[in-house]
């Protein structure tokens, strides 16, 4: 059982909020978005001028930085204008907008530190902020245990990240990240598969991935509006520290099927985790765990623009998600789902919709031209984004109870359009990265790693829409133990809850 601090909406709580309106919470929600405003002056400013700018050596600001600064601030402007009702009231109201104003400038000079000593030092802040904004009720034990179990996690990433970072300044000399990814041929192998290493497993920490997930799904004693900051925006972090170091990621093409096999096994284990929750926020944790599986192995892939704009898109909507949270919670007796039997047409369609969205994504994405397709690891995303396309127009066929001869034209036109929303992301995210990160489109030769992936994803549909799943308690009992939170972070009695 997990615990919101949202407060009581009583009349005289409203009101005392209207009267005194507390400094901070306003003066800070103004600040950030201020922040989004120039972040997108300067977002225009990078992509007319072509090129990067600031203090060399230092701070560098280009294409990835403009773009994630938009993203960044936008979120956290999202976060601060609904925190201002949500944790009016509370006790640590003042404390709670300073860390998330701090949390956002944080991000933003990480996101533009080239000195790796201030990369190394942005990226520990950044969990320590994160972990206290976990653990923002100090008088709940349980949150303090959850931003205790955070504050491991997040020590572990630094370490790992500073541990890289250090046997790359110490062989190439570079203390700056442009330095550093421009000498990547002098690099002797064995440093760089330590480096990579250690830059890779301090990724899949702070973007929570398999085993390294359960912080996250530890994590649910934050204010909701923090846990929407941080699955629309600090899970992200792992794929924007393979995006910077891509050049040396994507040296070593058995590197990067580590990563591809990695990233899917998260994503499907994710998922899979997702079928068996109760709770709403346990559900989305259960989902940002796959969706940042996926953002992951798109690295591995070597689409590491088509990572960026996946965790742009995601973002978008698990913030949406969680901040809408509460809408879905009614005290009603569970009932089976009403579910519309597809037939022959809606199978029909299913299919031609998930066809026709794998065709649009490699046209939009050039990745067919004419009638020829390059057979490389481009083909395994084409392939997931097959499924995923089918997945979905069958589930929304499944739910949806609109009249038959609507159901079936208006399915295909609303997933066809977010698959070509996806595909014009990308392509305008990879425009902005292209200058300033080589690798933003780098698809490799096709391994065993990948057929393998294809496999697993395609076997993962068939047991999903059968519902295979079902029939195994074993894996029931496996995917519910698997995604359990730590027992210090679970309320376990309601004299507790109500204690609390």
């Amino acid at each position: 059982m997990s615990k919101d601090t949202r407060p009581s909406d009583a009349g005289t709580l409203a009101e005392t909020t209207t009267q005194r309106t507390p400094t901070i919470p306003r003066a800070s929600t103004w600040a950030v978005w201020t922040l989004f405003l120039c972040s997108v002056g300067v977002l225009v400013l990078t992509a007319l001028r072509g090129y990067e700018w600031g203090l060399p050596d230092l701070v560098v600001v280009d294409g990835l930085t403009a773009v994630m600064w938009v993203v960044v601030t936008f979120f956290s402007g999202i976060v601060h204008s609904y925190s201002r009702r949500y944790m009016a009231g509370d006790s640590g109201v003042d404390r709670f907008f300073g860390q998330i104003l701090a949390f956002t400038l944080v991000v933003m000079t990480l996101t533009a530190a080239d000195h790796v000593v201030l990369f190394a030092t942005m990226w520990l802040a950044m969990g320590l902020l994160m972990a206290s904004l976990i653990g923002h009720d100090r008088d709940w034990k349980q949150a303090r245990a959850a931003g205790v179990l955070a504050v491991k996690y997040f020590l572990a990433s630094s370490a790992l990240l500073s541990t890289g970072l250090v046997a790359l300044v110490w062989t190439t000399g570079a203390t700056s990240v442009s330095g550093i990814v421009a000498n990547v041929d002098g690099i002797s192998p064995t440093v760089a598969i330590v480096a990579v290493a250690a830059i890779f497993l301090a990724a899949i920490v702070q973007s929570a991935l398999f085993p390294f997930h359960g912080w996250l799904l530890s994590s649910m004693t934050a204010p909701t509006p923090a846990s929407a900051l941080m699955h629309a925006g600090f899970v992200n972090a792992g794929g924007i520290l393979l995006t910077r170091f891509a050049p040396l990621v994507g040296e070593y093409l058995y590197v990067m099927s580590v990563v591809v096999l990695v990233g899917a096994f998260s994503a499907l284990l994710g998922q899979a985790m997702l079928l068996v929750q109760t709770d709403v926020k346990r559900e989305l944790g259960s989902s940002t765990i796959a969706q940042m599986g996926f953002m992951i192995m798109q690295c591995g892939l070597g689409f590491f623009g088509a990572a960026i704009a996946h965790l742009i898109l995601h973002g978008c909507y698990k913030a949406y998600l969680f901040l809408s949270s509460g809408a879905p919670v009614e005290h009603t007796v569970p009932a089976d789902e009403d579910r519309t039997h597809l037939g022959f047409s809606g199978v029909a369609v299913s299919l031609l919709t998930a066809v026709g969205g794998g065709v649009i994504f490699m046209l939009l994405t050039g990745k067919l031209s004419g009638l020829s397709v390059t057979l490389n690891s481009g083909i395994v995303l084409t392939l997931v984004v097959v499924l995923t396309t089918l997945t979905a127009a069958r589930d929304i066929l499944h739910r949806t109870t609109l009249p038959s001869s609507i159901r079936l034209v208006s399915v295909p036109l609303v997933v066809l359009t977010a698959i070509s929303a996806y595909a014009v992301t990308f392509n305008a995210v990879s425009t902005m990265l292209a200058a300033d990160v080589p690798m933003t489109y780098a698809p490799t030769e096709l391994t065993v790693v990948h057929y393998f992936v294809v496999a697993g994803f395609v076997g993962a549909y068939l047991a999903t829409e059968f519902g295979w799943h079902r029939s195994s308690e074993r894996l029931y009992v496996a995917l519910l133990n698997v995604s359990q939170p730590a027992p210090s972070t679970v309320l376990t009695s309601k004299e507790d809850y109500d204690d609390a």
